[in-house]
């Protein structure tokens, strides 16, 4: 499976890779080139496009919730997906790390290299849904499906992951009503932190 994701191509490239099998979009509005009146960049290919899927970071960072609505209104449903971009220090407080041949800095929830550039996060996903009902007005259900089902269809296997049926596997949260982490089940076994 090929995403596009962190390029300046123009939107003819971008339309051509789609025609040539990409099926989707990696961090959609960052790092690729915009969409303007004149050319639309691969956000503008991305967002025309009804066919392929676009995962976007709820940070609050990386993407305005305006640019998310309009993400939400240009794309069929189930098209747009939850992600998290999280790196090494997300649940911690950590406030560095070395990566590659440089240093990520963090400064509250932002994380950022040594040019000063966003570098990755430190969302998780329960917090990733919960901006979603909260910032940008959707249904929790919704939330959960693009953080969930969506993806797994996605990948193709949304027959044994990303909802709860008779034959899945029991992959699942319990979150509570402030959308924070009770319980994690692994193929119907509790996850237990070691």
């Amino acid at each position: 499976m090929v995403c596009l994701g962190h390029s300046n191509a123009d939107a003819a490239t971008a339309q051509a890779a789609l025609a040539a099998g990409a099926t989707g979009f990696t961090h959609l509005y960052n790092a690729m080139s915009p969409l303007t009146s004149r050319e639309p960049g691969v956000v503008g290919a991305a967002l025309a496009d009804p066919h392929s899927w676009c995962g976007v970071i709820l940070d609050g960072l990386h993407v305005h919730p305006l640019a998310v609505k309009v993400a939400l209104a240009a794309k069929p449903r189930g098209k747009l997906l939850i992600v998290t971009d999280a790196m090494s220090p997300v649940g911690t407080n950590q406030t560095e790390f070395d990566f590659f041949d440089g240093k990520v800095i963090r400064d509250g929830n932002k994380l950022t290299n040594l040019n000063g550039n966003l570098a990755g996060s430190v969302l998780d996903m329960a917090s990733a849904v919960c901006y979603a009902v909260e910032e940008l007005g959707l249904e929790l259900s919704e939330a959960v499906r693009m953080a969930s089902l969506y993806p797994a269809e996605f990948l193709g296997i949304s027959a044994e992951r990303g909802q709860i049926k008779v034959g899945a596997k029991a992959d699942l949260v319990l979150l509570n009503d402030n959308g924070l982490v009770q319980q994690c089940w692994l193929a119907g076994y509790p996850f237990i932190e070691q």
